[in-house]
């Protein structure tokens, strides 16, 4: 499996510590109970950033209620040796690691990484059963499934070396048919454009539970760059035929990546909640239409994000944004979708 040298596009606006501090802002509803079903952890010289248990424990931290989390790969810690595609299993032991820390209570009441998704080259068409059973041993019964991330724009480049048409090619159908007998769960990472595959995928395997990452993202820098409202009646029509199918859901988060061309990270100070609010809010609304609240949730895609906005003012933005909702849509949006979609068992009040 190719891949590329960083989990951060080169577009990702840097983490500026000094500039998150100057964001001042009260904690919105502070015991409402969340789950953030996408974060990473990493730690490779060769990348700009350091994000391990303590860096992240520091924005869990923040003020919000953030009973459990779910680790998304990132291409870090994979095994140096050993037969290429079994390397990626060196990144779910890592985590899995990372998770029993938090499972001995000595860090705090979250769980963190809870679940835990990798990656494997669906590429190798059916011989990835072997290592999506050896994700499964590794993940100490946390695995949930993989991301074989697909993210492609001839203009833009990948996040990974990958072709296009990648969702419809026979080999990786073949390893994607291998995911729902295992039990297991599919992250689609993918720019608007790709939207269509995406669909088409899920509905020739209606078994398999997918999550859109990222509300899709609809681009909005090179040549995406001052079409936002061209842009977004593409990406909303593409998001409502996606809806139809049932098998689908979507993570409303991500907005922060430069390639969004939202330019938080151009602001003096950090955007305040309402501000995030402001933007998002037709993205959201949109989604949550579509889908539906027992269908969508929010996430945090920390740290990739975090050069953007602090994790403070990300979580009450979502807050902002679901200030009409319904008991029973929050509830979903900021916890119960997430715990159903990956299988995670939440405190019998939240």
């Amino acid at each position: 499996m190719s891949v590329a040298a960083s989990p951060r596009h080169s577009m990702d606006p840097p983490i500026r510590q000094e500039w998150l501090a100057r964001w001042q802002e009260e904690i919105l509803e502070p015991d409402l109970p969340i789950v953030d079903p996408h974060h990473h952890l990493w730690d490779v010289p060769d990348w700009d950033t350091r994000y391990l248990l303590d860096n992240l424990l520091a924005d869990l931290k923040s003020g919000h209620n953030i009973l459990a989390t779910v680790f998304l790969q990132c291409w870090s810690m994979h095994r140096a040796a050993g037969p290429e595609a079994m390397r990626p299993v060196g990144e779910t032991e890592f985590v899995n690691g990372i998770a029993a820390m938090s499972a001995s209570g000595n860090y705090g009441s979250t769980e963190v990484c809870a679940g835990i998704v990798g990656t494997a080259d669906l590429q190798l068409g059916e011989r990835v059963k072997e290592v999506l059973e050896a994700h499964i041993r590794a993940g100490g019964g946390r695995f949930r499934g993989i991301r074989h991330a697909v993210a492609y724009d001839a203009a833009l480049g990948a996040s990974t070396t990958v072709p296009p048409g990648l969702l419809g090619d026979p080999s990786y159908r073949k390893g994607f048919a291998q995911l729902a007998p295992l039990g297991l769960t599919f992250d689609a990472w993918l720019y608007h454009p790709q939207l269509p595959e995406l669909t088409a995928l899920a509905r020739d395997f209606p078994e398999t539970p997918i999550v859109l990452n990222h509300i899709g993202a609809p681009l909005g820098v090179g040549p995406y760059a001052g079409r936002r409202d061209e842009i977004f009646a593409t990406w909303a029509a593409s998001i409502t035929e996606l809806a139809t199918c049932q098998n689908v859901h979507v993570k409303l988060g991500g907005m922060g990546m430069g390639r969004y061309g939202n330019g938080f990270h151009e602001l003096p100070t950090p955007p305040s909640s309402a501000a995030l609010a402001a933007v998002w809010k037709p993205y959201v609304a949109t989604c949550v239409e579509a889908f539906g609240a027992a269908r969508c949730m929010f996430e945090s895609n920390f740290p990739v994000d975090k050069g953007a906005y602090p994790y403070a003012a990300y979580w009450n933005a979502c807050k902002v944004l679901a200030r009409d909702a319904s008991d029973s849509e929050k509830a979903d949006l900021f916890r119960r979708t997430a715990a159903r979609f990956y299988r995670l068992t939440l405190p019998s009040q939240a």
